[in-house]
């Protein structure tokens, strides 16, 4: 006996739970299948637990320096991380709740256990049980989101040698750590671990932190993390890593040793794409992922893929966004997936980014011109204590339109959502200067910025223009 549906979703990540949401609220007949928790890495093993740890971490960084804020802390300030783990597991498992109770609310058939296609719309259920149990659906879309990669030959101790799936939920802190990647879940987590206490070094193959992010952010983070005592080592390779009775030696590219009680792995992500039987369905894979157009199709009719698996855009927010408008094709509401994707990275301060950065503006040619503002200046900034960063707009040289806007600062995360509307609607630089933001706030460096971009910034010095003596 098979159970039919008009929406079969493989994966309760953020972009399967809101494909099965959105589906239900269109008429569907939906289900939603997942073999381990709801809501994915990003709630059991990303976003939501490494935020938890960096609010804790955020708190102890600034009662350091609460006496430049006029309040003295007195006697031992110290972290109790058996209590910021409670904090983070008791978080984790409300989301858990609230996901349920969203499905329940909508009528989401949630099914457990492990899916795989058994031809085109047949999904094969092996249940917590044993039991086997076949799906037929209209529609099928894959939401499998992806894993840590490791890197093949190192030491496969997942005690000393671990990805962020192991370092969230640790339960002890290491003294010494060595960070192999200074991405945003390395940066992240370094910021979330030093003012605990742990003594922590990145290393980053590439010539810089950050290396997807506009060059200005990284080399900045760089700076404040080598001043709070991070050390930081772009360029460099780990050549050999060894585990020894006191924990793991690594042999640097110049020769140097470093050693550490552990190694956390964050050198990227690989699509979980593995023993889904695609290839009964007819779908191929292009390097692990399963690529799609902007309708979240795939080559093969009537089904879809969306999330970090099609290898677009590897953010939990995107994968949301994807959910919806696969949900809105499969069930007759024709729609696209086109526009910015914002990025964030939760470091204090954090970072938010959209649009072009300024390498991706050279690399294919497009006339720029950058405006930037410190947020030094800003009275928000000074009163709440948080003067570090700026903000970084880039204008299209010809036709004045904003192609770029990230910002290194206090509440960056929040901020940039201003900009991502504003890139969506492809205003120019001009128009966003002339938006009355309130004051005061962070969100004013934007507007700050931008007028820089036209040589008008209020708050800022006036540039310097150098005028060229004619040749004859």
């Amino acid at each position: 006996m098979s159970d039919h549906f008009d929406l079969v979703i493989i994966g309760a990540g953020p972009g399967g739970y809101v494909a099965a949401l959105h589906g239900a609220q269109l008429g569907g007949k939906v289900a939603l299948i997942e073999k381990s928790h709801l809501g994915g890495a990003c709630l059991n093993y990303g976003c939501i637990p490494s935020k938890a740890l960096l609010a804790s971490a955020e708190l102890m960084h600034q009662l350091r320096s609460s006496g430049d804020l006029g309040v003295e802390v007195f006697g031992e300030v110290k972290a109790d991380w058996e209590k910021i783990q409670s904090r983070k597991d008791r978080i984790i498992a409300g989301q858990r709740s609230g996901l349920n109770s969203l499905l329940l609310g909508r009528k989401v058939s949630v099914l457990k256990g492990v899916a795989s296609l058994n031809g085109p719309g047949k999904i094969q259920l092996r249940c917590e049980d044993g039991s086997m149990r076949e799906i037929l659906a209209a529609y099928v879309i894959v939401a499998v989101g992806s894993s840590p990669a490791r890197v093949p030959g190192w030491p496969a101790d997942a005690d000393r040698v671990c990805t962020s799936d192991e370092a969230l939920h640790w339960r002890t802190l290491p003294r010494k750590l060595l960070v192999v990647g200074g991405g945003v879940i390395g940066c992240e987590l370094a910021c979330a671990f030093h003012p605990l206490g742990v003594q922590v070094t990145i290393v980053e193959m590439l010539p810089r932190l950050l290396p997807q992010m506009d060059g200005q952010i990284s080399t900045t983070l760089e700076k404040i993390f080598a001043a709070r005592g991070i050390r930081c080592l772009p360029g460099t390779r780990i050549e050999t890593m060894q585990l020894t009775d006191r924990g793991v030696v690594a042999t640097l590219s110049g020769g140097e040793t470093v050693e550490s009680d552990r190694v956390l792995v964050a050198t990227g992500r690989r699509p979980a794409t593995d023993n889904l039987g695609l290839e009964s369905a007819g779908l191929a894979l292009d390097r692990g992922f399963l690529r799609v157009n902007y309708k979240m199709e795939t080559p093969v009719a009537r089904h879809y893929c969306i999330g970090d698996a099609n290898g677009r855009c590897l953010l939990a927010h995107a994968a949301s966004a994807q959910g919806t408008v696969a949900a809105e094709n499969a069930l007759g509401h024709a729609r696209t997936m086109e526009g910015p994707v914002p990025s964030c990275v939760y470091t204090f301060p954090e970072i938010g980014s959209v649009g072009m950065t300024t390498e991706e503006a050279r690399a294919v040619g497009v006339p720029f011109f950058a405006g930037t503002f410190p947020l030094r200046f800003l009275g928000k900034s000074q009163a709440a204590g948080h003067a570090e960063g700026f903000v970084k707009v880039l204008k299209h040289r010809e036709t004045g339109q904003l192609l770029g806007v990230h910002m290194l600062g206090h509440n960056a995360t929040e901020c940039i959502a201003v900009a991502g509307a504003m890139l969506h609607q492809q205003v120019s630089v001009e128009e966003v200067a002339g938006v009355i933001f309130a004051h005061p706030t962070m969100s004013e460096g934007i507007k700050e910025a931008c007028e820089d971009a036209l040589h008008a910034a209020i708050h800022a010095p006036p540039r310097k223009i150098q005028r060229m003596a004619a040749t004859v």
